[in-house]
């Protein structure tokens, strides 16, 4: 198996796009941590090859519980997947300065300093990989997610900055741009709208493979990133959208 007796840290490694995550990383051999506020669900939870951790990322000392918890259950990490973050839909007029401070904390101050608490242990073990959910709201725009679009932006940046940083250590570093990506919270977004058929149907006509992505989809876009097979790339952004970003639009 590609990850075989490999350490990964997964941040919402539990549900929605990091379940996807830690499966994948598990059929790749690999054991799991998962940080995360919610308990693991029954499946997870008796998995010998998981552990979970209470980690609440906007606390300014979650990186450093995390980096301790995984030393202590498997001698360190030599996979970080920063995946954790949230999403708000505020105008500009509407957004105060502790919306958009929340924002960055989670999406971006937690990633980094996650990674900074990782890397003694990863240098010891001889290098590793950092890998960070960006997203194609990194790249283009929806109406009221400007703290958003800031934030997964600047995990694009930080994620060519560390590549650059750390590729002496051994360790690289890559982001994944998901693109729609099918989940409850999404689903309910298209259940929500007057005409659930004609909203289904326009937003399958945005994707030239002719589906919506899986959770799947990024976790083994992950596995990849992970593995030797990716020994030569590191600093890059590996949009996974089924072409979304691809197509243009037109009037009809």
């Amino acid at each position: 198996m590609q990850l075989q007796g490999k350490v990964a840290v997964v941040t919402g490694g539990g549900r929605g796009i990091g379940r996807g995550i830690t499966e994948k990383l598990l059929a790749a051999g690999a054991r799991v941590l998962i940080a995360q506020r919610q308990p693991l669900d029954e499946s997870l939870g008796r998995n010998a090859n998981v552990v979970w951790v209470n980690a609440d990322l906007a606390e300014r000392e979650a990186p450093y519980a995390i980096a301790r918890a995984v030393e202590e259950k498997f001698g360190g990490a030599d996979i970080l997947v920063n995946n954790a973050g949230f999403m708000f839909e505020l105008s500009l007029d509407e957004m105060a300065e502790a919306d958009w401070d929340r924002m960055m904390v989670v999406n971006m101050r937690a990633p980094v300093f996650l990674a900074k608490a990782l890397l003694p242990r990863m240098r010891q073990r001889g290098g590793g990989s950092i890998i960070n959910i960006g997203s194609i709201e990194g790249i283009g725009a929806n109406p009221w997610h400007a703290a958003y679009c800031g934030s997964k932006a600047g995990v694009h940046g930080f994620t060519r900055a560390l590549a650059v940083d750390l590729g002496r250590d051994g360790i690289r570093c890559n982001a994944i741009a998901p693109g729609w990506i099918n989940s409850d919270l999404s689903n309910d977004y298209i259940e929500a709208q007057p005409n659930v058929a004609q909203a289904r149907a326009a937003l399958l006509k945005m994707h030239p493979v002719g589906r919506t992505g899986e959770p799947s989809d990024v976790g083994a876009t992950v596995v990849f990133l992970a593995s030797d097979d990716a020994a030569f790339i590191t600093g890059q952004v590996i949009v996974v959208d089924g072409g979304r970003t691809a197509k243009l639009p037109l009037p009809f």
